[in-house]
């Protein structure tokens, strides 16, 4: 499923719901790690342009977790030509059409856009840009929902999944009563101030200045001060409200839904890895809530220095689009077939921003990472948003992974990300992002970030989503200007390279357990692209051996 926090989540206090969503190598920082704990913390609010850019941004210089982007475009890249990289997105549908994307995705030139034939002969009809192996399917149930609907597995899974779907269902349910009782109230108290106040727009200030004259003026006083505490202005918190109330009923209709089935307009057999002639060659989002996969390609490419909306990590790179994860769990066999599409067309990294609890093909997807190590491409995977600590592999199982049961590690060519928020210190670890000493290998900035939405729109979204193109594009930079590097340097030199710090963060969002870096990732750190390329110059000369 997409693993991703929609947007921004408000903290709605007593009427609350959070909403849903190796080797050895010199260590590269640009500042002793003792100085780095030393930085003063930043005290001052972000302006609005490092809001957007805090990513890319230095922590030394800048006081912000950020992955010094900048800094390695300024002093290291500067005006070098660097060979093209094609990075797969293997996501949801992708705005094709999007101003800064457009000219920056991957081509197929042997296929004649339209004509219905396989030009290339690859086994994919008019894959100009990628593939889409959902079909005109969008809305999908959760896996453990499908183990309960066609009793795949054994006993012990379905009876697992059955409590788990039962549980989440009647806290879905809940949730969006609870969620529309909130918008109804917020909506009523609006309206109440906008009369008493005789205006259409006001401002905290304005609510601030009304004397209640009644119990009732006085508790839509306190609804909407209380609100304006979360977001600047009503109409955002409206909308996010509404955000909320979609979000827990396509839970309800159609992810936690045992009787429903969103497979059959594609018209395959899903748990049949042989039956491979389905979907088709337009990768393209279908509607526009489904913006998970255009938010992620721009994190990792959009069109630098264009004069619109953002820019990726990387230059030099070509998106190629694989449609398999729908708004639900994605089915085993796209991924596994969708990972091999892109090694068989030439991508050099894999971004896979989705994960789910229940894999009952998972061997198909072990099969298709080994596959993709032993054609050298690089793949990248989001943590997962649950807080949890994956090493605790029973309580918290996560796929895909690179090992299973806490063993050792089946591939070399698979780096999981966690997510980081932008304020140095205790906080830095994003509430909502999954860890592990052995499941977990390095963070990125998560929280927050700032990308390309479909129909040329641009917005904040969080997850561990965000935080592994961040890593997709720093190793696209690694393979644009050092292309003889493997995959597996390429993920040493991240794990190497990364700032270190040994100050304790809050983890799962519980303020009474906090830890180090070092104690909940293998390698500790904070994806650094400057020092990255520093390492990967000094490896590419020979100068250090990995």
């Amino acid at each position: 499923m997409n693993i991703r926090i929609t947007k921004s989540v408000l903290g709605l206090s007593a009427i609350a719901i959070l909403m849903a969503g190796c080797g050895s190598a010199p260590v590269l920082v640009t500042t002793p790690v003792e100085n780095i704990d030393a930085l003063p913390l930043k005290v001052s609010a972000l302006t609005d342009k490092e809001k957007k850019t805090w990513g890319h941004t230095d922590l030394v210089s800048d006081t912000i977790p950020g992955m010094s982007v900048d800094k390695a475009y300024k002093e290291i890249i500067r005006n070098k030509k660097g060979n093209t990289v094609i990075v797969a997105v293997m996501d949801s549908g992708i705005d094709l059409k999007h101003e800064d994307l457009k000219n920056v995705l991957w081509t197929n030139k042997k296929e004649i856009p339209g004509n219905k034939k396989d030009d290339d002969k690859n086994g994919f009809v008019d894959d100009v840009h990628g593939y889409n192996f959902l079909g005109e399917s969008y809305n999908e149930q959760l896996e453990s929902a499908r183990i309960i609907r066609l009793k795949l597995g054994d006993a012990t899974m379905q009876a697992k999944a059955k409590a788990e779907v039962d549980k989440d269902y009647s806290k879905a349910l809940a949730n969006k009563q609870e969620y529309e009782q909130i918008l109804q109230s917020v909506k009523n108290a609006d309206a109440a101030l906008k009369k008493e106040l005789g205006k259409e727009t006001y401002t905290k200030k304005d609510v601030a200045s009304i004397t209640p004259k009644d119990e009732t003026m006085q508790r839509n006083v306190g609804i909407i001060m209380q609100m304006l505490s979360f977001k600047d202005n009503i109409p955002d918190v409206l909308k996010e409200l509404k955000a909320g109330i979609t979000h827990f009923a396509d839970q309800v209709n159609y992810n936690l839904n045992v009787g429903f089935n969103g497979r059959t307009v594609v018209g395959d057999n899903p748990y049949d890895i042989t039956d491979t002639n389905y979907g088709n060659g337009n990768p393209m989002n279908r509607v526009e809530d489904e913006s998970h996969g255009t938010h992620v390609a721009g994190i990792i490419a959009a069109q630098r220095n264009n004069g619109k909306g953002v820019n990726g990590v990387a230059n030099n790179v070509k998106i190629m689009s694989i449609r398999a994860v729908p708004n639900g769990d994605e089915y085993d066999k796209d991924i596994a077939l969708g990972i091999r599409y892109a090694v068989d067309n030439g991508a050099k990294i894999i971004n896979a921003s989705f994960g789910k609890s229940f894999s009952p093909k998972a061997e198909w997807v072990y099969d298709a990472l080994k596959y993709a190590a032993k054609n050298d491409v690089l793949f990248i995977h989001a943590a997962g948003n649950d807080g949890a600590d994956l090493d605790d592999y029973t309580a918290n199982p996560n796929y895909p992974n690179d090992q299973v049961n806490n063993g050792a590690e089946f591939s070399n060519n698979v780096i999981t990300v966690g997510a980081l928020s932008n304020k140095y210190g205790s906080t830095m670890l994003a509430s909502f992002s999954n860890y592990g000493k052995i499941n977990v290998d390095i963070f990125a900035p998560g929280n927050d970030i700032y990308s390309t939405m479909p129909e040329n729109k641009y917005e904040f979204m969080g997850g561990t989503s965000m935080a592994a193109p961040a890593v997709a594009g720093v190793a696209a930079l690694i393979r644009s200007y050092y292309p003889k590097l493997t995959a597996a340097q390429v993920k040493t030199i991240l794990m190497q390279s990364g700032t270190l710090t040994k100050t304790k963060v809050i983890i799962g969002g519980d303020a009474s357990k906090s830890s180090t870096l070092a104690n909940i990732s293998t390698s500790g750190r904070i994806v650094n692209a400057y020092n990255a390329l520093i390492l990967a110059e000094s490896v590419s000369k020979r100068q250090i051996k990995l």
